[in-house]
């Protein structure tokens, strides 16, 4: 029987009380300070792999979702949480009520694919989406530490006690579940594998016995037939969902031998993510201790216990870890395992604070949401949370976000109070700042970082939340991985008739349909804005003499500027379709992010008004004008020169094989410019290549990309496809056919040099 009162005042009122757990608290992302060194040598590896870049040549695909672990589990550090941008969705085909029918549908939706369709469709048979947000991780291990008993003893699945409340256990092969949304997983091993197989198409074996036996944290042996009985009429309604978590090997048919992550590199993920350190408390104030007697008295902690006893103590994840009926209110349809689709586990509160969005759906852009959204077991707290006087709201608030993470948070993934970096540096100016432009610079980053919620208007399309969501790579403002693609869609005719963009999200719990008619889909790799002022700083005039539409001079080379609708000379964008940064700033919020914008008087791009529930416009001027001044001062990609002879070599070549006719070097009014492109429209595509056209731009041509800081900024090409600078090289045809074929015929060590030039821009 459950009571109302929390585990923690039972025990300390016990003579012989249970102490709480100490030693296992840290600063978010770090390993819990009992490690030893060997289990920290080990974090550090496991790190690595959760941040490892998969590429096809190492099993990436078929189909994926992400390219790496932390792709999802970033906020406000590594082993985090995630924004919006990181949502997934799960999908199936719906029969009765809450069920899904298992036909090859139910489970991640994929956005890419590896190959020539680079656009995973939507099944056909799917007509049922549920979307999740990523769940943090810290503190896992010393979940998966607890006995099935101390949680167990508080589940009332009858709701024997009146109370309203009947958390029950959901069952992960005969053990007591504790990990995910639906408490479907038992092990972090477990949870680990299931998301490397739904959102990466990375295979794995499970961890044999020796390698399970030097676990940070016992793993539990994968038995059958120890299942409690279901209740209340659930017997038959179970479906096991495809995104559960494996206890058998994942295969795939991508050509890459499986498995495709080796037992050491899973090994070191595992321990990293239970040796996360639980998120430390801060020291209660009488604020939080009111606002914990709030919590208390409404009933809020009838789920989240205080408490849970572990091997180590009392553990404060103020958590049962089990079901509860969230009611219509929160129902999604999902079973997993034992779950029901409106049942969901009590997610632990510690670290809240840095863990925004929330609830299973990050539905909530704050916790006073979050409250007001609970339904079904949790409408009495909500309730009686309504009810309280707004300075007891704020108190309960105030004692949430003491748990842990507070000091960490952050509104985008900027750590908090990071200065500016210095001159020339990555994410730095690209000169010297009086205060003021230091002030406008740091403004402008914020803005560029800020994820945005759907109260400000975000959506009711978007790809990210954030400017940084797509341009993080090596930093803020940079290029983005192949998993921040997007993808440019066509109606299908004797020339692509352009739709804009297909996006990947939506403020609906879906995947946002293509536009009517459009059944060709082309991605675009997301370009570096490092160094974005001194490209906008060159003159229309420089770009238009060097253009040569026609090859007079016959060298093949028919560079050719594209044009606005008005006139304007396009320089951003792989059609080189936007003409300056403010347009690209306006652009990129209206297309990316959904946000409508104010008036400005000779810019065109964006929209003004939009279909949702947030105010007109969503962004005021002086944001746009402090993120203007930002990306026009943002230094460019610094030379990182390891060997300078080599480099020299390779320089020469570049120029040699001709790379130099498209990548060039252009004089600036302050100097020359070593982006080493000339902004102009290109075709260096195969015969027979089909793409969407914009502007003056045709299907074929597209703008030359700036190669200062290429090293860091793969994959390659306007797919994303190459995940080599040589693979790159070696896939320009046409008017790039001359210097492939001369790059082809250096010798193998010509071919290093040129490419170790450049790495080193």
């Amino acid at each position: 029987m459950r009571s109302r009162v929390s585990l923690f005042v039972l025990l300390v009122a016990c003579s012989d009380p249970v102490p709480v757990a100490e030693g296992v608290y840290g600063p978010l992302g770090t390993a819990i300070p009992t490690a030893t060194d060997v289990q920290r040598a080990v974090f550090e590896r496991g790190e690595e792999v959760a941040l490892r870049r998969f590429a096809p040549t190492d099993g990436l695909g078929p189909h994926f979702y992400v390219v790496f672990c932390c792709a999802c589990h970033e906020k406000p550090v590594f082993g985090g949480a995630g924004a919006r941008y990181r949502d997934f969705l799960l999908v199936g085909q719906r029969v009765g009520i809450d069920g899904y029918l298992e036909r090859g549908v139910n489970g991640v939706l994929p956005h890419y694919t590896v190959g020539d369709d680079n656009r995973r469709p939507t099944d056909e048979n799917a007509d049922a989406f549920a979307l999740r947000n990523p769940i943090p991780f810290f503190g896992v291990g010393l979940i998966a530490e607890l006995a099935e008993e101390a949680i167990l003893a508080h589940a009332d699945p009858e709701d024997r006690d009146g109370d309203g409340i009947s958390g029950r256990p959901n069952f992960d092969r005969g053990f007591v579940g504790r990990f995910g949304r639906k408490a479907q997983p038992v092990s972090i091993e477990g949870f680990i594998r299931g998301p490397l197989f739904n959102h990466l198409g990375i295979t794995t074996d499970p961890l044999g016995p020796t390698s399970r036996a030097q676990l940070p944290v016992p793993s539990p042996e994968t038995v059958r037939g120890s299942r409690a009985p279901l209740t209340g009429g659930d017997v038959g309604r179970s479906v096991q969902f495809q995104a559960a978590a494996p206890d058998e090997p994942t295969e795939d048919d991508d050509g890459i031998p499986d498995p495709e992550l080796a037992e050491d590199d899973l090994f070191a993920l595992v321990s990293w993510a239970m040796l996360l350190a639980a998120p430390e408390a801060d020291e209660p104030s009488e604020r939080t201790r009111a606002g914990e007697g709030h919590f208390e008295a409404v009933g809020c902690a009838d789920c989240h216990v205080r408490s849970l006893e572990s091997p180590r103590g009392l553990l404060p994840l103020f958590s049962d870890l089990l079901l509860h009926d969230m009611g219509p209110e929160l129902a999604d349809g999902v079973p997993m395992r034992d779950a029901s689709g409106s049942e969901f586990r009590t997610q632990p509160l510690w670290g809240v604070a840095a863990a925004a969005p929330y609830l299973h759906d990050g539905r909530a852009d704050t916790l006073d949401e979050a409250i007001r959204f609970h339904g079904g077991e949790g409408s009495a707290a909500r309730d009686g949370y309504a009810a309280l006087p707004s300075g007891a709201r704020d108190e309960l608030l105030a004692f949430l976000e003491s748990l842990g993470g507070r000091a960490q948070r952050t509104p985008g993934l900027i750590p908090p109070d990071a200065p500016v970096s210095p001159v020339g540096a990555p994410g730095g100016p690209r000169r010297p700042l009086n205060a003021d432009e230091a002030a406008q610079f740091l403004r402008g980053r914020e803005v560029a970082d800020t994820d945005r919620f759907r109260t400000e208007g975000l959506g009711p399309v978007f790809n990210g939340d954030a400017c940084r969501a797509c341009h993080f790579d090596p930093v803020p403002g940079g290029a983005g991985p192949t998993d921040v693609d997007v993808f440019r869609q066509a109606i299908p005719g004797e020339v692509n008739q352009p739709m804009g963009l297909a996006h990947r999200f939506s403020t609906e719990p879906q995947r946002p349909a293509p536009a009517e008619g459009a059944t060709f889909f082309e991605p675009r790799q997301t370009p570096t804005m490092l160094g974005m002022g001194l490209l906008d700083a060159l003159p229309e005039a420089l770009l238009e003499a060097l253009a040569d539409p026609e090859d007079l001079d016959g060298d093949g080379i028919s560079g050719r500027v594209n044009r606005t609708p008005d006139g304007r000379v396009g320089r951003f964008g792989w059609k080189a379709q936007v003409p300056s940064t403010r347009e690209f700033v306006r652009d990129a919020l209206t297309a990316e992010l959904g946000l409508t914008l104010p008036p400005d008087p000779g810019q065109t791009f964006g929209a003004e008004t939009d279909g949702d529930d947030a105010p007109d416009p969503e962004i005021g001027l002086a944001d746009m004008r402090d993120l203007e001044f930002w990306l026009n001062e943002l230094a460019p990609p610094a030379p990182r020169s390891t060997d300078p002879g080599q480099e020299a070599a390779g320089e020469a070549l570049f120029a040699s094989v001709g790379c130099v006719s498209c990548h060039a070097v252009l004089d600036g009014p302050s100097g020359p410019v070593p982006a080493y492109t000339d902004l102009l429209l290109h075709d260096v595509q195969p015969a027979g290549f089909r793409g969407v056209p914009d502007f003056e731009a045709t299907e074929r041509e597209f703008r030359t990309p700036p190669l200062w800081g290429v090293g860091e900024t793969g994959p390659w090409w306007h797919d994303g496809r190459s995940f080599s600078l040589e693979d790159a090289i070696a896939r320009h045809e046409t008017e790039g056919d001359a210097s492939r074929l001369a790059y082809e015929a250096l010798d193998a060590d010509e071919r290093a040099a040129l490419l170790a030039f450049l790495a080193s821009l």
